[in-house]
């Protein structure tokens, strides 16, 4: 078994993790407002009250950049005191057992390709949709993170005046004077305002998309995060926008959806645990958390 922990700013969650069974599962409000001592402890305590002597890892995913070797988080989006943490570390000399950290998107993303929508696929794509646009590589059933863990940041390619991450996020609907959320109700509600900027939203998704079939060409591609919630309602405008992209092939070979798998995070945050996470370092692939090669 392995203790996965989902750490955001609004909610800390852990989960006692058996594969793909998650047999306890505690969520927390965030300290987030707190020090970067008040935030550990909180960590901590969850993780003590999982813990017991068939626990083999600690899984974690943050909302951050994060040296995946070391195992160091930086910046954490939503949790000011936190600037550069040694989260492996710190776990490692706490409980004495082996722990691996990651992004939160990897996390998701990792979760989907072994255990949601993309199991079964040799390449898929994960792409959360909320604050922000995150997005992940799994190849082969690993996750990619690249030379310096940055593989996949496509929300932060140029986009019109501004990048992607502004058109395809949360910052869409506030720069409207709404919310995501106001907007998929309003939307479902029948509201023409409502509607318009979905369908709006859905023609950026779509670009988006494009991007991403150029640079990887997956097999799947996985909505996450709390705006992909609203997915039936700008799936169509995005599919509209994909029907300009040449290659009729890509197109009819990609699946695309959003995740429906509950708790998706946590079990892609136990799996860090398994070694299925890849660096390109070099010209070769090193292989973290048990060293498979």
């Amino acid at each position: 078994m392995n203790i996965a922990v989902d750490l955001g700013g609004t909610n800390v969650r852990a989960g006692l993790v058996d594969g793909d069974r998650i047999v306890r599962l505690l969520s927390e409000p965030c300290l987030a407002k707190g020090s970067e001592e008040d935030v550990l402890r909180q960590i901590f305590s969850m993780i003590s009250s999982l813990m017991g002597a068939d626990v083999e890892g600690i899984g974690v995913g943050v909302p951050s950049v994060v040296d995946v070797e070391k195992g160091i988080v930086y910046d954490v989006i939503g949790i000011p005191s936190w600037k550069e943490v040694h989260l492996k570390e710190l776990l490692e000399a706490r409980f004495g057992l082996p722990a691996y950290v990651n992004n939160d998107c990897n996390c998701f993303a990792l979760g989907v390709s072994r255990y949601g929508e993309a199991k079964g696929y040799r390449e898929a794509v994960g792409v959360t949709l909320g604050t922000g646009v995150g997005s992940s590589l799994v190849i082969n059933g690993s996750l990619y993170c690249g030379h310096n863990t940055g593989a996949g940041e496509i929300g932060n390619i140029p986009y019109l005046d501004r990048d992607y991450e502004y058109y395809c996020s949360s910052r869409f609907f506030a720069g409207k004077g709404t919310s995501g959320r106001k907007a998929e109700l309003d939307a479902l509600a029948g509201n023409e305002v409502a509607l318009g900027l979905m369908d709006e939203f859905g023609m950026h998704v779509g670009r988006l998309v494009k991007v991403i079939i150029y640079a990887f060409d997956p097999h799947i591609i996985v909505f996450g995060g709390s705006i992909a919630k609203a997915f039936n309602l700008f799936r169509a405008s995005m599919y509209n926008e994909l029907e300009t992209f040449p290659y009729r092939k890509s197109l009819e070979r990609l699946q695309i959806c959003r995740s429906m798998t509950p708790d998706i995070g946590i079990l892609g945050a136990s799996s860090l645990c398994e070694g299925h996470v890849r660096l390109g370092i070099g010209n070769q692939g090193v292989d973290l958390g048990r060293q498979l090669l």
